[in-house]
């Protein structure tokens, strides 16, 4: 039962979120008002990538590392494009489902399948190289450092394997609630540590070299009438920075903690799907109601709050430059000015959802629509 749930779980969170919103407010998606560009931005190019996840529910995002941009179609197609004019540089049907984000580090690419598959690749050349097995569905992505692949299953189990050949190094399980969103958050490996947040609403550090866990702090208590009500899905993006660890939970709080045994040191009430983003002195988040908050990352309070977009599905925030950049379920990118929260510019990718964070390195930002529209924007 547990995993006909967790599959229908996209429908869970379109149902859960969007009942809840209308059953707590009446408004209806925020219309766009026009807008007086402060900004620059250009879409230097875009790519067709199958029919994309339409209704998959992964939020699959592309993957940049260096002069390529990695993409996954979950029809199988895994693709490396040039970051600089969208050209494939090579591309390759694989036979497998693929359903997380392409995870890219030491001259590894990584992806993880619908059937609980992990395939590892040449980043240069797109040859195989290995495949493991790991219990269930992957929808977060693959984490490659230190010599290891650590991979979260849909299940709650977590793996690492050697990079050289797939050989499984150390399991660990922490299973899930019965009743759970669509969704993982991709580990964090920091200081030697594997850091994970949970479905049941705790984060979970374990020692990297051996998967043992060091210790876990609960940042949310499901609470309310209806298990519903009651879900604390950590399913959103974590952020790490200097010892200190951040994440949001769904009907619960957005917290900071502390490397050090993951003492709390600040939480702030607020409900979110999509996770946080970290820079410099902020964190940005997008809550469960289309507003996106800038917090100051040493005390939780709010800098500013940008309520123009409300009910419009958000994605986790980017930083792109001095702006912040979300994109909505119509297929439009949001520019915000980092320091205000003014809006500083506005492009349409597709007129289909944008669900996966946009990625950003340099001055290149890459974003993907649920029917796999894939574009490129440069800020001048």
């Amino acid at each position: 039962m547990q995993r006909i749930l967790v599959l229908l779980a996209l429908a869970v969170l379109l149902a859960a979120c969007g009942k809840n919103s209308k059953r707590e407010n009446i408004e209806e998606a925020a219309e766009l008002l026009e807008l007086t560009p402060t900004a620059s931005i250009s879409q230097v190019w875009h790519q067709n990538l199958g029919k994309g996840e339409r209704r998959l529910g992964s939020r699959q995002h592309p993957t940049l590392d260096g002069n390529r941009v990695y993409a996954a179609d979950p029809k199988g197609e895994l693709v490396a494009f040039d970051a600089d004019s969208g050209a494939a540089v090579w591309s390759i049907e694989t036979g497998l489902r693929l359903s997380s984000s392409p995870g890219v580090g030491e001259g590894t690419l990584v992806v993880g399948t619908l059937d609980g598959v992990v395939a590892a690749f040449n980043p240069d050349s797109g040859s195989e190289r290995w495949r493991a097995r790991v219990s269930s569905e992957v929808l977060a992505a693959p984490v490659v450092a230190r010599g290891l692949v650590v991979v979260r299953g849909i299940d709650g189990r977590v793996f690492a394997f050697s990079i050289i050949d797939g050989e499984r190094r150390w399991a660990y399980d922490q299973g899930t609630p019965a009743l759970t969103l669509r969704g993982n958050s991709s580990p964090i490996l920091a200081e030697g540590l594997v850091l994970l947040g949970y479905d049941s609403g705790k984060i979970v550090a374990l020692r990297g070299e051996d998967g043992s866990q060091l210790w876990e702090q609960t940042i949310a208590f499901g609470e309310g009438r209806s298990e519903l009500d009651r879900m604390v899905d950590i399913d959103g993006e974590l952020a790490y920075d200097a010892g200190q660890l951040y994440a949001a939970a769904f009907n619960a709080q957005v917290v900071g903690v502390s490397l050090d045994g993951g003492r709390p040191l600040w939480n702030r009430e607020m409900s979110s799907y999509a996770g946080v983003t970290l820079s410099g002195k902020r964190l940005f988040v997008t809550d469960r109601d289309g507003v996106l908050w800038a917090l100051d990352r040493d005390s939780g309070a709010a800098l500013w709050k940008q309520d123009g977009l409300g009910h419009r599905w958000l994605t986790t925030p980017a930083v792109q430059g001095n702006n912040v950049v979300v994109g909505d379920f119509e297929g439009y990118l949001h520019w915000f000015d980092i320091e205000t929260g003014r809006p500083a510019a506005r492009e349409r990718l597709d007129r289909k959802p944008i669900r996966a964070t946009p990625q950003v390195q340099g001055d290149l930002l890459v974003a993907v629509s649920t029917d796999g529209r894939l574009g490129a924007f440069r800020i001048h």
